[in-house]
């Protein structure tokens, strides 16, 4: 669907790679190997990027490096977008049928930007008529490129409604920050 709303592939692909790896600087080759892209299409395109203010250019020694500038005014809707391209999110989209009736999976700011979180604290909510299995087995996969534990925490419907109502601190920390709803609505979410 994404390639209908940008229709150049390169320019996804560069996206795609700095969106999800948004703390880190690339150089011109280094992008070309990693999207498998021709040398003279990305350079365009990060050239196009860097006059939209989307990435910020800096040489070093001599290389120039690019880097995503978190100041722009797109900054976190391109982050919401592109955070449903990364794998766990492709594979829970891809298992929906298999993980049950899921009505909501909410994702927390702190995964994309691959931020510790504290023991208390969770990455994923799924709600729903949930199976806990198929959910365990996609989550412990992403893990391993994720590079650490990934805390969710799985509930009914009505333990939301429950939860909410009874303004859980633990939900109420989750629902608080931001975040990014890969199924569901936020307002339905949220009310």
């Amino acid at each position: 669907m994404l390639k209908y709303i940008i229709p150049s592939k390169t320019r996804r692909k560069i996206l795609k790679l700095f969106f999800l790896n948004e703390d880190k600087s690339f150089y011109l080759r280094q992008v070309v190997r990693k999207i498998k892209e021709e040398v003279n299409a990305v350079k365009r395109e990060l050239d196009i990027l860097t006059k939209a203010k989307l990435l910020q250019r800096e040489k070093r020694l001599n290389k120039v490096f690019y880097t995503l500038n978190k100041r722009n005014v797109y900054y976190e809707d391109f982050l919401r977008i592109f955070a449903k391209e990364d794998t766990l999110v492709q594979e829970i989209y891809k298992s929906k049928v298999k993980l049950g009736r899921v009505k909501f999976v909410a994702m927390s700011f702190q995964y994309i930007k691959h931020k510790e979180i504290r023991d208390d604290e969770i990455y994923i909510l799924f709600v729903g008529k949930i199976v806990v299995p198929e959910v365990a087995k996609i989550v412990t996969e992403a893990e391993k490129s994720f590079g650490r534990e990934i805390n969710y925490t799985v509930m009914t419907e009505d333990e939301l409604i429950f939860r909410k109502k009874n303004n859980d601190p633990f939900l109420l920390s989750f629902l608080k920050k931001p975040k990014i709803l890969i199924i569901g609505l936020e307002e339905e979410l949220m009310k």
